[in-house]
């Protein structure tokens, strides 16, 4: 499912590089307009609606320019994504992707294979440097930080911090949104475990967090399921450490039956980037280009935001303004993510194959 996607804040945390502020945004140029119109057609793939909001995304589109959209694979993982680039290279047919939105080490490899066409948006000078391919491979779009959502009916006292779900009182209690054996999510949550115990960026982080797990579990605290709205509802998983969009929207979907607490912990705030590239053998490029356009427009980049998902512009459009209120108060107050950190392609490579590889040993929780 999506939110096992591979990878893969708010004012007041700023990205190195960050541009200076425009003071107006560009638009579409009338001949991309043209052409993409002329292909009639764009091709998505991993895109559930209901993940940031994507659903207003694509029907925003739509809308907007009067091109149809073929949604591939809602499903699937980023692996997928370039798989399918892959096996259809050759084919313009329905099943080729124009597009894809990946976890952020899927990026560079993507282009390194020579699966992705360079095309710099007209917003591009407001994406951060560090977070973006400086020829236009590939380019940020969203991020999140991951969270504790809680079960407020079974839960009475809220963890504040990682040190918190050791706590008899949470016996029973704790998941992770997936299998740290295989998804970047849960895999970034016991990283985040790791450098909340003072886990140096990179493998320390990785081995301290499986050491947490490991102390976790053997105190009966850690429930080995996949945790998700539905479990924490049931009360079969009241903690589950999720990206905040999926909690904050996971909140809303089961509107207060029960209620559900959405806590940033104090340490270990690990963010988490997805970004967007164009595939090198699009069926529909100008399609694809002008997709691109309108995620990285005010309105697109709104879009994300409504499902709780921080447009990577999010700082940009704090400074102009542009962002509604009401928008900005369904959010977690900004101090939460001022202490979040963004692991680089090479600290989750360092991280990861301890993780995966050492989870069975040093945890040995069989996650489903």
């Amino acid at each position: 499912m999506r939110h096992c996607k591979s990878t893969t804040a708010l004012a007041g945390l700023a990205f190195a590089g960050l541009a200076a502020v425009q003071p107006a945004i560009a638009e579409p140029s009338e001949e991309l307009i043209a052409a993409a119109k002329a292909e009639g057609q764009l091709t998505t793939i991993a895109l559930p609606r209901d993940w940031c909001n994507y659903g207003a995304a694509l029907d925003g589109f739509k809308a907007k320019y009067g091109i149809s959209i073929n949604e591939l694979n809602p499903d699937a993982g980023s692996a997928d994504e370039l798989e399918a680039i892959r096996a259809n290279k050759d084919n313009k047919g329905p099943q080729a992707p124009d597009v894809i939105d990946v976890g952020f080490s899927f990026g560079p490899a993507a282009k390194a294979e020579g699966l992705l066409m360079p095309y710099k948006v007209s917003t591009w000078d407001t994406i951060p440097e560090n977070v973006k391919d400086p020829e236009g491979y590939w380019y940020g779009d969203y991020y999140g930080v991951l969270s504790f959502a809680v079960n407020a009916d079974l839960v009475t006292e809220m963890p504040t911090d990682w040190s918190d779900l050791l706590k008899p009182e949470f016996a029973n209690a704790v998941a992770l949104s997936g299998d740290p054996r295989a998804s970047n999510q849960a895999i970034l949550g016991v990283y985040a475990a790791g450098l909340a115990q003072g886990g140096a960026a990179g493998e320390e982080a990785g081995q301290k967090g499986l050491d947490y797990f490991a102390e976790m579990n053997k105190a009966g605290n850690f429930v080995p399921v996949i945790g998700k709205a539905g479990t924490i509802a049931q009360g079969a998983t009241p903690v589950v450490i999720w990206w905040d969009y999926n909690a904050l929207s996971g909140r809303d979907t089961l509107a207060g039956n029960p209620p559900v607490e959405v806590v940033i912990p104090k340490s270990g705030v690990v963010a988490g980037v997805y970004v967007q590239g164009i595939s090198a053998y699009a069926p529909h490029p100008n399609a694809a280009k002008l997709w691109m356009e309108y995620l990285y427009s005010d309105e697109g980049q709104l879009a994300w935001l409504g499902g709780y998902c921080h447009p990577i512009r999010f700082n940009d459009m704090v400074e102009r303004e542009v962002i509604p209120q009401e928008l900005l108060d369904k959010l977690p107050a900004a101090e939460a993510y001022e202490a979040a950190v963004f692991p680089t392609i090479e600290e989750q490579e360092a991280m990861k194959g301890t993780v995966t590889g050492g989870w069975d040993q040093v945890v040995g929780a069989n996650v489903q």
